[in-house]
């Protein structure tokens, strides 16, 4: 079985190709976003797609085989799962398939709700037992104190509820085209900066600086 230790810290094969690791990660929602913007082109181009449904939904059928090629590459080259991508997968195929058999973009549209809040609350609810459980879902780089990785978890999983509630009033309020770009292109950045802005934290509880500093 598969020990939660791998997705602490990187194997040999991620840290020889970081920028598949992104490739495979950021790949089925840049599908996903194709899929919507060139839609109706797709479905004068391959009929058969129609039985998907009108474009959000033939994008939404992309971004499953999409999401599903993406695992399979990753476990295949990185000889493991990461959990934060596996969860994100299963949710996309379950929520993806209701959209296209029940013809209702909704389920689609509430699956970064879903995931979000199920990591937001996880992480938060880890803390409450005693547990830092960012880096069982963060496949982090590096390595912190026992402080450290609390006030890391305690910030990501406010976050990831931030990012639940803004798709929520995103998709709730705006139109089709808005969402989706604001999926694909807005998230990303928002959540690079949120990343980037830990980095004094990550490096005051870096172990590595507390080894440093002691020598």
């Amino acid at each position: 079985m598969q020990s939660l230790e791998s997705d602490t810290v990187p194997t040999r094969a991620e840290k020889q190709h970081p920028g598949l690791k992104f490739a495979l990660e950021i790949g089925p929602l840049l599908v996903f976003f194709f899929g919507n913007l060139r839609g109706e082109w797709l479905l004068q181009t391959f009929p058969a797609l129609s039985v998907l449904g009108g474009p959000l939904l033939v994008a939404t059928g992309l971004f499953m085989a999409a999401t599903v090629l993406s695992l399979i590459v990753s476990k295949i080259v990185f000889k493991h799962l990461p959990v934060m991508p596996f969860v994100s997968g299963i949710v996309v195929l379950i929520f993806g398939g209701l959209s296209i058999w029940l013809q209702d973009e909704i389920f689609i549209k509430m699956k970064p709700t879903i995931v979000n809040t199920l990591f937001g609350v996880s992480l938060l609810v880890g803390l409450m037992f005693g547990k830092s459980l960012l880096g069982y879902v963060f496949n982090a780089a590096f390595q912190l104190t026992e402080e450290g990785w609390k006030k890391l978890t305690l910030r990501w999983g406010i976050f990831f509820l931030f990012l639940a509630v803004l798709n929520e009033v995103v998709w709730r309020n705006f139109s089709d085209a808005v969402w989706i770009n604001f999926k694909v292109w807005g998230t990303m950045p928002i959540t690079i900066a949120f990343t980037l802005a830990q980095m004094p934290l990550i490096m005051k509880h870096s172990l590595d600086q507390k080894n440093e500093d002691g020598q």
